[in-house]
């Protein structure tokens, strides 16, 4: 059986948007008092790879997209820098992609858990708990997608070589369009224009030589991305 641990899970937290990572220091700061301790906050890829081995975490919180190469990068990164003596920490994905391609893409990468971003305080710091003792932790819709993958009843091949015509602007435009999202409401979400939401619109069914959004709501869900 193993030992409880007394000492606090030390984390660091990767997230390009400054107030989600704010957010989740305060929760992990308050829930996880005296359970976790957070060490540092990143950005992007270069800022995650110079936090990780400044501060040697045990856990780091690793969101999917991020400039400069996304979670994966950060993982290969770490994994190809020489650190003799070094902790290698556990990867926990947290994002607010729920897609089949990110969480099958995030633990080929190396993470030892994913969640979404709709995870309350509580069940993180068990999460992050749970990963630090060498468990793999998932949320419940997520974990399905894994065994699905490992099973064959997903080609992850397939998928991985459509989304690689996409840019990941472009997949988050297509991700919400084939959710039944107006152009407008993808433009609120995005922080852009209906412009540019029309822009990526055309280059995706173009990209993907699909002709109506119909078309790509099909595409979407026989792939698991919904």
């Amino acid at each position: 059986m193993t030992e409880p641990r007394t000492t606090p899970v030390r984390v660091v937290i990767v997230d390009d948007h400054a107030m989600f990572r704010s957010g989740v220091r305060g929760e992990l700061t308050t829930v996880g008092a005296g359970s976790v301790e957070v060490l540092a906050e990143a950005a992007d890829v270069d800022e995650a790879l110079a936090a990780i081995l400044a501060h040697q975490p045990d856990v780091v919180l690793l969101d999917v997209h991020l400039p400069g190469g996304g979670g994966v990068e950060v993982m290969r990164r770490i994994a190809a820098s020489p650190r003799p003596g070094s902790l290698v920490p556990c990867f926990l994905a947290l994002s607010v992609s729920d897609a089949a391609e990110d969480v099958i893409g995030t633990i080929r990468g190396g993470a030892r858990g994913y969640v979404t971003k709709t995870i309350t305080g509580p069940e993180l710091v068990s999460a992050i708990q749970r990963v630090a003792e060498g468990d793999a932790v998932f949320s419940p819709r997520l974990a399905g997608f894994v065994l699905d993958a490992f099973a064959g009843s997903i080609d992850v091949s397939a998928v991985d070589e459509d989304l690689d015509r996409l840019t990941e602007r472009e997949r988050e435009v297509m991700r919400l369009i084939a959710r039944g999202y107006a152009y407008k409401e993808v433009a609120k979400e995005l922080f852009i224009s209906i412009k540019t939401v029309e822009t990526h619109m055309s280059s995706v069914l173009r990209k993907l030589q699909l002709s109506s959004r119909h078309e790509l709501t099909r595409w979407a869900s026989d792939r698991r991305l919904l």
